[in-house]
């Protein structure tokens, strides 16, 4: 069985395969996803504030990201994500890659 260009899968010792769908198209993901805690999901959210390639990141405010993601869909999405969004952009700004959770006590400082 051939599968479609929109999934990846991942063989088992088993017998057993696992489809897992891909990143959005339209992302890049494999750079974006290059980045410690951002996986697909994070990056169509990225990608929903116009950032599809790290470089974009560089120099950015994490804050302004997360509430044009937040304007730009309608709800406030859990602060999780602004954490998240703060250690990608402290990894585009050339620093070591951390936890997101690492970065929760600084959002919470503000």
């Amino acid at each position: 069985m051939r599968l479609s260009d929109p999934f990846k899968t991942f063989g088992s010792s088993r017998g057993i395969v696992e489809v897992m769908p891909t990143a959005n198209p339209r992302v890049n993901a494999t750079e974006l996803t290059n980045l410690m805690n951002v996986g697909p999901a994070v990056a169509d959210y990225l990608a929903r504030a116009g950032i599809t390639r790290t470089e974009q990141l560089t120099g950015r405010d994490p804050g302004e990201i997360y509430e044009l993601i937040c304007a730009r869909d309608g709800q406030r999405h859990d602060p999780c994500l602004l954490d998240t969004i703060m250690s990608a952009v402290d990894q585009a700004n050339g620093n070591p890659p951390r936890p997101w959770w690492t970065y929760t006590p600084q959002r919470k400082t503000g």
